[in-house]
Formats: C-alpha cells, sequence, structure tokens
C-alpha cells in the first residue's frame, strides 16, 4: 500500500494575494506492473515555467519522462527487489509511456533504462542501489544523487520499502 503524500500547492486569488490553493492527498498516483508507485506532485510544461492561474498541473496521466523543457516533481516507492515483479518490466515501462527507454541487451538488472533528463533524486526513507553500466552505490536516506542521462536501474536489495522524491528535467540526448 502507497503511503499519501500530502501535498501543499501555493497560488494567488483574484486581488493577487498569496494563497493555499490545495492541501491534501496527491490526486496522480500508479502503482506500476512492477509494484514500484509513482506519486506525482507536480509538473512543468515549459521554462520558464508560468505560475499564473489555478489547475493543477498533475492532474494527468502519469508518463515517466517530462515534456519538452518541462519538468516532473514526484516521489517514487521501491518494493524489495524480491516483491517487484520483473516479469512486467516491458508492462510496466509501456503504462507510464517509456517502453522505447528500457535496455533491451543483458542488463546486470531488470530495471535498466536511459531517459534524456537529469534526474535529481533525494532518498526520503530507505535505502536504493543506484546501478550503472559499471558500479553502483548505495543511496541512504538524507542521500543525493543527480542522474544525467545515464543507462540506470534502482535496486531496493533490503526488506523495507525505499522513498525517493525526484525532479526529472528534459535533457538533450546524450550522443
Amino acid at each position: 500500500m502507497a503511503k499519501a503524500i500530502r501535498r501543499v500547492v501555493t497560488g494567488h486569488d483574484a486581488e493577487g494575494r498569496s494563497i493555499i490553493l490545495v492541501d491534501g492527498p496527491a490526486p496522480t498516483v500508479m502503482t506500476t506492473a512492477t509494484n514500484s508507485t509513482l506519486t506525482d506532485l507536480w509538473e512543468t510544461a515549459q521554462s520558464p515555467a508560468s505560475n499564473a492561474g489555478s489547475e493543477d498541473a498533475s492532474v494527468r496521466p502519469v508518463h515517466l519522462s517530462p515534456p519538452k523543457k518541462g519538468t516532473i516533481f514526484r516521489i517514487v516507492e521501491f518494493p524489495p527487489d524480491s516483491e517487484r515483479n520483473f516479469g512486467n518490466r516491458e508492462a510496466a515501462f509501456t503504462e507510464i509511456g517509456a517502453a522505447d527507454t528500457l535496455d533491451r541487451g543483458k542488463p546486470r538488472h531488470p530495471g535498466f533504462h536511459k531517459t534524456n533528463t537529469v534526474d535529481c533524486a533525494i532518498v526520503l526513507e530507505g535505502e536504493l542501489w543506484a546501478m550503472m553500466d559499471a558500479g553502483e552505490t548505495l543511496l541512504k536516506a538524507g542521500d543525493v544523487l543527480v542522474q544525467r542521462g545515464t543507462n540506470h536501474s534502482w535496486s531496493n536489495r533490503s526488506s523495507e520499502v525505499c522513498r525517493v522524491a525526484f525532479v526529472l528535467i528534459d535533457a538533450d540526448p546524450v550522443p
């Protein structure tokens, strides 16, 4: 069961004063075919981003990568690898519009994929192995990783859920 994430979003009233627009559980939550849960908190569709209006930018279908020149702010819950259904990895990536990101060679871990993004990751709870083609490192609560368009995977070798906050930023592909 995914942890409900309280999301507070600010904005402006008709007089231009700052207000709280939203204060409650994030509405866009998806558990993938591999049992990971994605909670999308916000999305921008351009840079610079617009702070006008009161539309909730997270209420839309979940997709892995941000729009061109955009960002996604999300929290991902990675269950232990022993509870992830890696036999459904193709379905999991397809349902978030990212089947083309999968490593179809012989990766060291079934979750290997490559996106055209800069991903800023902050481990909130638990621990997770960041795996690269060559090498890996253990990330624990409070650790930060900047993933720069690399082929990578996330492996939770513990017995507890790991929660990671991500800011995904559109980037040019690595040649």
